[in-house]
């Protein structure tokens, strides 16, 4: 997993109210015996040379040696997360994922950064579907992201209309050892029990 790490900031969006866990934080569930914030940020301190957290919930990530970049624009998802976290980038680029996708895996994202080019944002296509919370942006990408929130328009996928995006093929992201495990995320109970997850009793 060592190698040199990419001119790229990577960022971990744990904005959300986890409603769908009864409120607990889904980034601290453990996966692995590890909760999924720990794991995260030790591989993006391998793969990144900034590495941000997008979050209104500053003390949950205090000691894990990362910048935390609360939103401009609160309560408008995590299109806000996005936004604050390429605000504050040191980088022309950020790789955004998640706070719960235990499974991140640094082949992966390694290629999804291997296709930096003229586009805004390179997202993964899987499943039928998209996945922009798996995904680079390019800071050229901020005046579409405030227009969208200016309007009122706060979905991830409205704003990719915006911009120039490369959507990566199902195709060839199956072609990855990882790909399947590193675009899981855990959005309830049974999604975390799926993957071997649980929360653990004496985290506050």
């Amino acid at each position: 997993m060592s190698g040199p790490r990419a001119p790229v900031a990577g960022v971990i969006v744990a904005g959300g109210r986890a409603s769908r866990m009864g409120g607990r934080d889904k980034a601290f569930a453990a996966v692995g015996g590890q909760p999924i914030a720990v794991r995260t940020v030790r591989l993006f301190h391998e793969l990144f040379p900034q590495v941000l957290v997008a979050t209104n919930r500053p003390g949950r990530f205090s000691g894990l040696d990362v910048e935390i970049v609360p939103d401009v624009h609160p309560g408008c998802g995590p299109l806000a997360g996005i936004h604050a976290a390429l605000v504050a980038s040191r980088h022309p680029h950020v790789f955004v994922a998640a706070c719960d996708m235990p499974g991140l895996d640094a082949g992966v994202i390694r290629f999804l950064l291997g296709r930096i080019g003229d586009a805004d944002a390179i997202v993964p296509r899987w499943e039928d579907d998209v996945e922009p919370l798996h995904a680079v942006y390019s800071v050229a990408c901020l005046p579409a992201i405030e227009r969208s929130l200016r309007a009122g328009r706060h979905a991830l996928r409205d704003f990719l209309r915006d911009v120039r995006v490369d959507y990566v093929s199902e195709r060839e992201l199956r072609a990855l050892h990882g790909a399947a495990a590193s675009l899981v995320n855990v959005n309830t109970p049974e999604e975390l029990a799926a993957v071997g997850g649980r929360f653990d009793e004496l985290e506050g």
